[in-house]
């Protein structure tokens, strides 16, 4: 029974490193989501800047305009603009804060400030690799720990079931 329970911990333990080594991928592909929806947003707004200079108001005012207008559709689109400018904001400083931070720390940062949107289009479009960043290795490496020893403390009950059964018949 010793042999199947580290066969099995080593087992865990590898399935946990595989597992964790995606980790850095997943928030590298993130990132580059998070880029791409920053320049698409800064286009749209920069787009909405010049048809409000070109009607001589600034983006304020032009917004203001289209949230009171009585037609419904008009004012949905003033709130959509709004919500867009305010999204912009938010991704430009959490890519800042990307950028400022470490390796590891930029998994924490995905965990706790992460776009939703963002990180399910990742998700679903999220494609496995090699990890060949030190970052990547380390956390297959602590990975590999977690699963076996989650494996290990599984079987210490199990070890002291059979050990019984073995005694009993005996």
């Amino acid at each position: 029974m010793p042999r199947v329970a580290r066969t099995l911990a080593a087992a865990f333990g590898l399935f946990g490193g595989v597992v964790a080594s995606q980790g850095p991928e997943f928030a590298q592909q993130y990132r580059q989501r998070l880029g791409g929806a920053i320049d698409e947003l800064a286009r749209v707004t920069a787009r909405f800047d010049e048809d409000a200079r070109a009607t001589g108001q600034t983006r304020e005012a032009a917004l203001g305009q289209l949230r009171q207008s009585p037609d419904r559709l008009t004012s949905l689109q003033g709130e959509a603009m709004r919500a867009n400018i305010e999204r912009l904001g938010r991704l430009e400083r959490q890519r800042q804060s990307f950028v400022e931070a470490g390796p590891f720390s930029r998994l924490t940062l995905l965990l706790t400030e992460g776009d939703t949107d963002l990180a399910r289009a990742a998700y679903r479009d999220f494609e496995p690799a090699v990890p060949t960043t030190t970052e990547g290795l380390v956390t297959a490496l602590l990975g590999f720990i977690f699963g076996w020893s989650v494996a290990r403390l599984i079987a210490i009950p199990l070890r002291r079931l059979f050990l019984r059964r073995s005694l009993r018949t005996a």
